[in-house]
């Protein structure tokens, strides 16, 4: 792994717990439907995809629903209600993220956020967590075509920068972070805790792990 000119974190799970809101949305939804709960747990391992998957994901139980589901416009009307009113109230940053990035800007890296989740939800969020002052882009689902894990919003997110993307580093949780970054030809480096599907954080394969975002400034002055 060599020294990155730009850094590029994934949001939920990586920056943000974001589970708990969303799961109280999911649930909400599920409410005002005539439908049980699902509970945090369940809909923790649903994260990553965007909102209209996970809305498909909480309406089916399926983590690879084919189609819409029946009610998934009114189900995904209401999950966006109740997320957008409530969007970290139960969750919040991960420790040591704010005093991380803040260390990486005075060492002079370029940020962003790479997140599949709406500008609807992400810029307010990030603006309520007080993340969005330390990020020089935010990238949102519905400003590319194509979503994480295609490689198309690093690549394009690199292009936007002037960076090759050996320049750029991802950083994540999740195997969908750790494929996106290896399709954009990224290097790769991912936090021990978050939403990934498999059981140690090992077996992600990535070209690191850091327990906490704060560990990255370190971690990179041992780069090449």
């Amino acid at each position: 792994m060599q020294r990155p000119d730009l850094i590029v974190f994934d949001l939920d799970g990586t920056l943000v717990d974001s589970a708990p809101d969303l799961a109280f949305a999911v649930d909400a939804m599920r409410s005002r439907l005539g439908l049980p709960p699902h509970g945090p747990e369940k809909v923790r391992s649903w994260i990553g995809n965007g909102v209209s998957m996970l809305v498909k994901r909480a309406l089916t139980g399926e983590m690879h629903p084919q189609g819409e589901p029946e009610r998934f416009a009114e189900g995904l009307a209401l999950f966006s209600e109740f997320y957008a009113a409530h969007l970290c109230e139960r969750g919040g940053l991960f420790p040591g993220v704010l005093e991380g990035l803040g260390e990486l800007k005075r060492l002079g890296y370029r940020l962003a956020v790479l997140t599949n989740k709406h500008s609807l939800f992400t810029l307010p969020l990030l603006e309520q967590l007080g993340v969005d002052a330390y990020m020089d882009f935010i990238g949102c689902g519905d400003q590319f075509d194509r979503h994480k894990p295609h490689p198309e919003p690093l690549l394009k997110t690199a292009e936007k920068f002037g960076f090759a993307p050996e320049e750029c580093l991802m950083v994540g949780d999740s195997e969908n972070d750790v494929q996106a970054a290896r399709a954009a030809d990224f290097d790769i480096v991912c936090v021990t805790y978050g939403y990934r599907r498999c059981e140690r954080a090992e077996d992600l394969e990535a070209d690191a792990l850091i327990h906490s975002i704060a560990e990255l400034p370190e971690l990179l002055k041992q780069a090449a």
